[in-house]
């Protein structure tokens, strides 16, 4: 029988590290602006139920999802009273099939096909998912009333709009209040043709200015990576990558375990607190140590850009309290 890890130096590297203290004071500042339903958080951001049972504790008890895999894992966790897939599906069976179970599932759509297709899943509640400025999905503004009719005539209840300014998150703080607006202003005129008593949207990044919507979707503020790490908020990097020095040169670098299959680059390469690093490849990062203070063997915690693809690429969370292990959160919700 294998020995649970109960100190860093005994856990298998690389792997991911939660500061418990810092995690749990990301959640009371969040809560505290975003109390109670008024805050969904987003499991794509942790990918882990463990995580989402203690929002729930914490009173936020509705969810948002990115994958159908995600709703079925938070369904399956009893975490199922109020989910919402904030994407469009063109096969919503096995969303259907959740709901036959009892759970309750609201699932975006933004045209005729994916109306057409939560109705074909046995889907029987959405919101109209409204673009607002990014690039990505959402009907255009002007024909969301009609969307909404479409999908009342096809049997679903439509509860209200989607739109999220992800293009604002890092926006600057002199900016950004009044380009949230301005894209807010867009969805509640939208919400205004289509009905429903829900305007859902915002994340992380927006959490402080965007008061428009009734339900505010952020799930990274309570890990945090180096990218939201940028803007002020009250959030820190709850959330490291640990790895250990396989190698040393003389010539003033160390090469850690953990590469490319450890980290989310699309935001950019990791940071080491300890210093600056050279570059990332496919097993190693190679850490800048000119005056030659690591040795092979040492532990180091890597943090990551960017936290959901991040996150994606391990098994499960080390819960810490500085260098004790306190707890283990399996990531249990990836894939599709």
């Amino acid at each position: 029988m294998t020995t649970a890890p109960q100190t860093l130096d005994q856990l298998p590297t690389p792997c991911l590290v939660v500061e418990r203290s810092l995690f749990d004071a990301n959640v009371a500042a969040m809560s505290a602006a975003w109390p109670g339903l008024s805050l969904r958080p987003h499991v794509k951001a942790f990918k882990s139920t463990a995580i989402a049972r203690i929002l729930a504790d914490a009173g936020h008890g509705g969810f948002c999802a990115a994958t159908v895999r995600e709703m079925e894992g938070l369904a399956a966790a009893g975490l199922g009273s109020d989910l919402l897939l904030a994407n469009e599906v063109l096969d919503a069976s096995r969303l259907g099939r959740l709901v036959e179970a009892g759970h309750r599932v609201t699932v975006a759509v933004d045209s005729d096909a994916t109306i057409a297709a939560a109705a074909a899943g046995g889907v029987t509640e959405a919101l109209i998912d409204v673009n607002v400025g990014l690039m990505r999905c959402g009907c255009d503004p002007a024909d969301a009333g009609r969307l909404a009719d479409t999908a009342r005539s096809a049997g679903l209840e439509v509860r209200g709009v989607m739109g999220y300014e992800g293009h604002l998150m890092m926006a600057s703080a002199a900016s950004k209040p009044a380009r949230v607006q301005a894209s807010m202003e867009v969805l509640t005129a939208a919400h205004a043709e289509v009905g429903g008593d829900v305007v859902s949207g915002g994340g992380t990044g927006t959490y402080a200015v965007n008061r428009w919507v009734t339900e505010l979707q952020a799930g990274s503020y309570c890990l945090l990576d180096t990218d939201y790490a940028r803007l002020e908020s009250p959030f820190e990097i709850a959330v490291s990558v640990l790895a250990t020095v396989v190698s040393v040169s003389p010539r003033g670098w160390a090469v850690a375990d953990a590469g490319l299959k450890a980290f989310g680059m699309d935001h950019g390469p990791p940071s080491w607190p300890g210093g600056g690093l050279e570059f990332v490849s496919d097993e190693h990062t190679t850490l800048l140590d000119p005056e030659g203070l690591l040795r092979v063997g040492d532990r180091v915690r890597l943090l990551p850009g960017h936290l959901d693809p991040t996150v994606a690429r391990h098994e499960r969370f080390w819960v810490v309290d500085g260098d004790d292990v306190i707890d283990c959160w399996p990531v249990d919700l990836r894939h599709w």
